[in-house]
Formats: C-alpha cells, structure tokens, sequence
C-alpha cells in the first residue's frame, strides 16, 4: 500500500498505486550498463511478492515480477502482461500476451495467471492482497487459448485498478512458495542473483524482456546490467551517499531534503499520504474505549503534527485513498475531524470514568490509562520531532505512553503479529477506496487484514451501498464512508506530503514506487 504503499504498503507506503512522476534536476547522456544502486531504509525479508503488503518488499518486488494490467498517470487501465481485458457484470476476461516468459525461461501462460489470483483469493492462504487488490471470493480459470476469466463472487467497482497491484508468480514459484523466500521467480525485466539479508540484494537484467509498461524493454540506452537495493536505515547517511555518488536513488523526506534540492540532484515526486493515526480496537486494550479514541483525538493540534513531520512541505490529510493517481479526489476528513480543544478531551475522559489522581495520571477501575504508541523510524527526525508533539499532548492529558519507534519490517511484525500496541503511524497508500476495506473493516487479524479491529457499522453500510455503484459513480459515498472513521476517531490520514525520490548518476520515474524500465543511467 503500498505502507501497507503499507501499505497495504502498508507503510503498507501497500501500498501508491500507479502514477508516473515527472523529474527536476539531473540531466546527461544516457549510457547502458553498470549498476544502478538504490539505497532503502529496510529489509524487506521474506521476498515472496504476495506474502507480505509492506512498501518496502512492495517496491523490490517489481523488479523481477510484472501485474497483469497497470495504470497511466491519469489512472486509466493499461495494458501489462493482458493485452485486453473488459468487465461484464461478475465476469472480468483478460487475453495474455503470449510471448512473456519467465526468467527461467519457461513461458507464462492464462492458467499460470488463474493460479495466481486463484492463491491470493484462498483464505488459507493469508495473502495481505486478499480483498485490497483481489476481491473476496473471486475465482479464476485459464484457457489454453490465453484467456483468463474472473468470475466475481460480489460487485467490485475498481477491480481492474487492483490487478494493476497484484505481482504474478511463475509456475515453479507457485509449486514450491518456499523457493520464493531468498529467489525470484517471475517474469520482470530483472532477477535476483545475490542476496545478503540486512546489507544488500543484487538483481541482474533480462536481456530478453519486451513487454513492459507501454512496450516498454531493457534494450531501451541507459537500462542498468545490475540493481542494488543496498539497505541504508539512516536518512542522512543515504543523503550523503547520494551527494557523493555511492548510491544513485533514495527516499528522502527529512531535514537533508533542502540541501539535496539545493545541490540540484534530479528528484520526482508523488502524492502520498505520510501520515495517519490508527487505534487499537481490540478487547480489553485501552482505545477499544470510544471515549478514549475521541479523547486522543481532540488533545493533538494534527495540523501542526503535520507540518512538523512533512519539515512543512506537507499539508492535512484529505482522503484514505490519495496516491496519485486517486480513483476519488474529494476531502473526506476535514469536516469530520474532532476539534482540536484539549479541555473537551479531558472532559471526554472525566465523563467515561477516567480520573486524574493525585500525581495527574488517569485511571479508570484501578486501571491507569496507559497506551503504547508505535511510529516508523523511516520517518526521520521529522517524525520523531512530530512524536514527540503527540506524546506531549497525551501526557498533558494525564495518559501515561510508552513510546516505540520501529522499522517498517518491525511494526508490521507487531500490528499483524503480537497486537502490542494501542496508537501507531501507519501510513497505507492506496489509489481507490475499495483497497482500503479489508483494513478498517471485516475479518480481525490473523485471519484478516483489520489489524486494529476496527467495527464501524455506518461505515459498512456505505461501502455496501457504494460497491454496487460503477467505478467512480460511487466516488461521493465512498467518501462518505471514510467520513464515518473518522467521525469515530477509528482512523484518519492527518498528513499529505509529495513522496520525493532523488538520483545521482540516473534518471527514472515513479508510479507505485520507483519503475524499473525507467531507470536511466548517466555518463
């Protein structure tokens, strides 16, 4: 989501579906070969591209693998691996292109990609991609003449966008998933060929590859031999590396983004939301407590948390579904925020039973109000100075909070896995608001995607109306829908920033992270 960009990237970042960003900067000769060394903040571990919907693994994963169909930077479905697709009620058809192969060198036929969509659809399974990028109880079948059909188990508005999201694995990869752990298997313009967990992964070009975005190859001038994801955790360090020439591509979103801009590197950039504030509904946990969430919510000045963590290039969330290119413009947070008033919060919490004591810390039954608030270290000093700001807040409130900064990989372990958390940044970048279903609503962790157990029943009932809408017809009620969570204080998006990518040594493109037959290297 891509963060899940998680987004979904999550980070689950599930997560930035499709949109290419145009450059400034840079500039030069393109000249093929050498090695083209992307710096990124952390490892993306189990490299199977549909376990895991964390943005890091998100982005490494389209390297070596390709989606069925793509989105123009208008958010028009466009041609990938199916050549032509259309949408008749519950039915979806796609005719594969029938000369992608493998890099194994087998070819990848219809029935390859009916088992794909059949793997993600299987519960079973527990594919993050499940009801994001492939709808609920859907079937696929292949026929030997390259035609794929979907048949739908319920009305999917925008279920070609999320095909664009879903890598498709070759047959030896779908026959032993194990194998995908440390190897690749897919039919992208590159494969991997080393990996060192925690220090770098080594992907080598495919000579062969011809079918990308827009016919799209890497006979193209200026296609690296080699891609490096070289893991650099600190931000100022990978800044550095990019000013001396060591890296040739990283995120940058903190405080060395002035002086990059300033050097004149090339950069590109897309929307994407940076931050937004979950709770943790789960029984027993201090936020399943409406009052609690309200109380929260109405102690922050989100405003200024927003300018603090974007260094002020940012700008108030607008919608859960922002990356560009967005299926529904439209603001569906500003007017159903809580107001910012510190003296309601407290009168929020007086009212549900909890009390300050003595030493001005709340408690309710015996029970001290206590959260812990998990944020990403990928934020930078900007999103520890933006913490800080909440922590203040809720402190002053009298809520006692245990601060847990961790990486991407870390905190997905935590929301998915062990559930220790109360408050937590988890940015999910998504570009139509059906993908974000599965995480608000529905089937509760381990079993689904809803890692904070979130139960919103105004909510459902508008995505149950919007669903049986076409596509963007239903854009004014899925907007409505996203007003309910945040009415509730269940989640908001509180922070816009455009996700900024600079190069040295290369040029290149963004869509739902950076795109590899873009990649330009300069002599």
């Amino acid at each position: 989501m891509r963060h899940v960009r998680t987004a979904a990237g999550l980070g689950v970042t599930a997560l930035a579906l499709a949109a290419c960003g145009g450059g400034s900067g840079g500039g030069g000769e393109a000249v093929s070969g050498g090695t083209f060394v992307f710096a990124v903040a952390a490892d993306p571990g189990n490299l199977d591209p549909q376990a895991s919907a964390a943005s890091g693994l998100f982005q490494i994963t389209h390297f070596a693998y390709d989606s069925l169909l793509g989105l123009d930077a208008d958010g028009e479905v466009v041609s990938q691996m199916a050549t032509d697709w259309s949408v008749d009620g519950s039915t979806v058809t796609l005719t594969m292109d029938p000369d992608v192969t493998c890099s194994d060198g087998t070819p990848f036929t219809a029935e390859d990609a009916a088992e794909n969509i059949n793997y993600v659809a299987d519960p079973a399974n527990q594919s993050p991609f499940l009801g994001v990028f492939v709808p609920d109880g859907v079937t696929a079948t292949g026929a030997e003449d390259g035609t794929v059909t979907l048949t739908l188990a319920a009305p999917a508005p925008f279920v070609l966008n999320g095909l664009a999201g879903v890598p498709m694995v070759c047959s030896a990869g779908l026959a032993d998933r194990d194998s995908l752990t440390d190897s690749t298997l897919g039919t992208g313009p590159f494969q991997l060929t080393e990996a060192v967990p925690n220090d770098h992964y080594t992907y080598t070009v495919r000579d062969d590859y011809t079918w990308g975005p827009d016919g799209a190859s890497t006979s193209t001038e200026g296609t690296p031999d080699q891609v490096v994801f070289q893991i650099v955790p600190n931000e100022t360090t990978a800044a550095n590396q990019l000013l001396s020439g060591e890296v040739n591509a990283a995120q940058i979103i903190g405080p060395d983004f002035d002086r990059l801009e300033s050097a004149g590197l090339f950069s590109t950039s897309v929307t994407a939301v940076l931050g937004e504030q979950w709770y943790n509904q789960t029984a027993g946990r201090p936020a399943s407590d409406p009052a609690v969430r309200l109380a929260l919510t109405q102690a922050v000045d989100f405003e200024q948390v927003a300018k603090v963590l974007s260094a002020d290039r940012g700008g108030p969330g607008t919608s859960f579904a922002a990356s560009a290119p967005s299926a529904c413009g439209g603001d569906s947070v500003s007017d159903a925020m809580p107001d910012v008033d510190a003296d309601a919060a407290a009168a929020t919490l007086d009212a549900a039973g909890w009390v300050a004591g003595a030493d001005g810390t709340r408690a309710k039954g015996g029970t001290p109000l206590a959260i812990t608030f998990l944020y990403d270290t990928e934020l930078g000093a900007s999103g520890s100075a933006a913490a800080e700001l909440v922590t203040t807040a809720w402190q002053d409130l009298g809520v006692t909070v245990d601060v847990t900064p961790q990486d991407e990989t870390a905190s997905i372990s935590t929301l998915f896995g062990s559930g220790d958390w109360d408050a937590a940044w988890v940015q999910l970048n998504v570009s139509s608001p059906d993908q974000v279903v599965p995480f608000v609503s529905g089937t509760v962790v381990p079993d689904g995607n809803n890692f904070a157990h979130i139960a919103n029943p105004d909510y459902d009932a508008l995505v149950a109306q919007a669903s049986t809408m076409e596509g963007t017809d239903g854009c004014d009620t899925w907007l409505q829908a996203e007003a309910a969570l945040v009415s509730s204080a269940d989640v908001f998006p509180f922070a816009n920033q455009e996700s900024t990518f600079f190069g040295s040594g290369a040029e290149f493109a963004l869509g739902d992270g950076l795109i590899p037959t873009s990649i330009r290297m300069q002599g």
